[in-house]
């Protein structure tokens, strides 16, 4: 039995936020909800974790990570770069983002050649969805994964929020997701705004995905090929990004990958807004009380 990789996204620049979540303190030893992940996906099985980061992040996020836990789990570092994977391609005028989920997660293509799992660096996701995502990943299987939450336990307080909506079939397969960009929360009522004002009712009962993905290392060179043609098609737009459930939807339409929705009863949480902060501070506080996690996460 093969042991998963951790591949964790970290070069989002937290415009919301405005200033980088991945190193903001919310445990009382200043760890970070990054930390509290990696403890999880050890706990979990998980043997080797592989972050994405900015390269003029390399510094200061070598300086975060390494003095706490590089003993304790190999680590290896890969950059997003607008240059890499795009031979004979021109970058336009302006544009100065990475091109998106999709593009971060073949950066670690070369890194990578056994199950791994994939997660945003800034969110929470609960020690339970890191171990049954461990048990998928574990089992052999060809399926993908995408660990649900439900909706109502992911939102923001103190803005919209962009989540997909999972549509699953009887056997608890993706059929597809679909991209909601302005969810809020208003009172006893949860509804998302589309780009032309006509806003949606939702139940709060959605399953959503939170960037949760689990995959075999074949995924690699059908993200290069969507990639490829994501860049024909869209290539000259500055701001154009190439999102890993866009790039999973292609695959499920075109059939060429089945991706079983793991369910979490975890509540998710994370740093949206800046105003998130204490409430996560108080969650992980929380879960400290409860025998979750030791007082001090590397001690």
């Amino acid at each position: 039995m093969t042991n998963p990789t951790l591949l964790v996204l970290a070069a989002g620049a937290g415009s919301r936020y405005g200033g980088l979540k991945q190193f903001e303190p919310v445990g009382p030893h200043d760890e970070t909800i990054m930390e509290y992940s990696i403890f999880d996906a050890r706990r979990a099985g998980f043997d080797k974790v592989v972050f994405v980061i900015r390269r003029e992040k390399e510094e200061a996020f070598k300086h975060a990570v390494e003095s706490k836990f590089q003993r304790r789990i190999p680590i290896h570092y890969v950059f997003q770069e607008l240059g890499k994977l795009t031979p004979g391609f021109s970058v336009p005028a302006g544009r100065t983002k990475p091109w998106g989920t999709t593009h971060a997660i073949l950066m670690a293509a070369n890194l990578i050649h056994e199950p791994f799992a994939v997660i945003n660096a800034d969110d929470f996701y609960g020690a339970a969805s890191f171990r049954a995502l461990a048990n998928h990943l574990q089992s052999g299987t060809s399926d993908y994964a995408l660990m649900g939450f439900i909706l109502r336990n992911t939102l923001s307080e103190f803005g919209t929020v962009a989540r997909g909506v999972c549509h699953v079939d009887e056997e608890g397969y993706l059929k597809d997701i679909t991209e909601l960009k302005a969810i809020e929360r208003e009172g006893m009522h949860i509804t998302n705004t589309d780009g032309e004002g006509k806003e949606t009712n939702l139940t709060g009962a959605e399953v959503v995905s939170m960037n949760m993905w689990g995959f075999t290392s074949h995924v690699f060179a059908q993200l290069h090929k969507h990639f490829q043609e994501f860049l024909k098609q869209h290539g000259g737009d500055p701001k154009a990004e190439c999102f890993i459930p866009s790039t999973v939807n292609e695959l499920l339409v075109a059939k060429q990958a089945k991706v079983k929705v793991l369910r979490s009863g975890e509540s998710w949480f994370g740093v949206t807004y800046r105003e998130d902060h204490p409430r996560v501070v108080h969650h992980i506080k929380e879960l400290i009380e409860g025998g979750s996690y030791p007082r001090r996460l590397w001690g």
